[in-house]
């Protein structure tokens, strides 16, 4: 769970960060001034990695990053009008705004770092590619293979002990199919 960051803390942070980058569209400067100009607008403000997941984000981006300038994301649309963005804010001054800062070394600077919130609207499998999935699939597979076909050798062992001929019949047939599924599968071939 976040920890809420302060208003004078996101305060700060504007007011260095301004200090210290030039932002690619000067729209931006304006922006980030009125933020700080009010404080129940900085109540609602989160900074934030991947704002495009969010329901109203802003991505700014200092002269020393080669991200895209500006953008700004409210319910899937997308404008790089720093006007209507502006404009925006003022109607909806309640409604919480997730900004995105680019800039250089932005991940590795511990002042951003301390004003950070986790993005609550990031897809959980944003971070796991399809290899990724495809291996935990196949990890997963060969881990329940791997337990019935135990199960089914200690039945068949159990089976040979009472000399139960009709129950080895019935297991040995179960173990067969279990190993000629999972075989039959390329993905999931023995390594």
């Amino acid at each position: 769970m976040n920890t809420p960051i302060s208003i004078n803390d996101k305060k700060s942070f504007i007011q260095w960060f301004l200090n210290h980058y030039q932002l690619k569209k000067r729209e931006s400067v304006w922006i980030l001034n009125y933020l700080v100009n009010h404080k129940e607008l900085l109540m609602n403000v989160h900074f934030v990695h991947d704002v495009k997941f969010t329901p109203r984000g802003i991505i700014m981006t200092a002269h020393c990053s080669d991200e895209v300038p500006f953008r700004f994301y409210k319910n899937q649309l997308v404008t790089t009008d720093a006007e209507k963005t502006f404009h925006d804010i003022r109607l909806n001054q309640h409604d919480d705004l997730y900004i995105q800062l680019n800039f250089k070394n932005a991940n590795q600077n511990a002042y951003y770092a301390s004003i950070m919130e986790d993005n609550p609207f990031i897809p959980d499998d944003y971070f796991i590619t399809k290899k990724e999935k495809d291996i935990a699939k196949q990890i997963l597979d060969k881990t329940v293979f791997d337990y019935k076909r135990n199960t089914l050798l200690k039945e068949i062992d159990q089976a040979l002990d009472e000399m139960d001929q009709e129950k080895f019949i019935t297991l040995s047939s179960q173990l067969h199919k279990l190993e000629k599924v999972f075989f039959i599968q390329p993905k999931l071939q023995k390594q």
